[in-house]
């Protein structure tokens, strides 16, 4: 069990994806994706969810992401957000907003 405190300090806010091509250098498919959230920046991660989604399909898509992470190298690049989804096994359905939101809204 985690306290409200502790639940109050993940930073989850709603981008919509700008950029998504695969990422070839990735150990497990992957898409590298960048994320549009509004004033707080465009931010790059790295995404397994080619089962269900193409890189055209995710352009224009909101998403829900994590943005208080610290940095990560992923293969060739650096993963700025954590980019959330259901996970099925091997298949992630992205976490999204049911209407479009304004680009840097926080979850809570």
């Amino acid at each position: 069990m985690i306290t409200w405190d502790e639940f109050q300090k993940i930073e989850m806010r709603v981008g919509t994806i700008v950029g998504a091509e695969i990422f070839k250098e990735a150990k497990k498919p992957a898409y590298k994706i960048v994320v549009d959230f509004g004033e707080f920046g465009k931010r790059k991660s790295s995404a397994q969810i080619t089962k269900l989604y193409s890189p055209e399909e995710l352009i224009g898509k909101q998403v829900i992401a994590v943005v208080n992470f610290p940095p990560k190298q992923i293969a060739t690049i650096i993963s700025e957000c954590l980019i959330l989804g259901a996970i099925n096994e091997d298949e992630v359905t992205l976490l999204t907003t049911d209407k479009v939101v304004e680009n840097g809204l926080r979850i809570g």
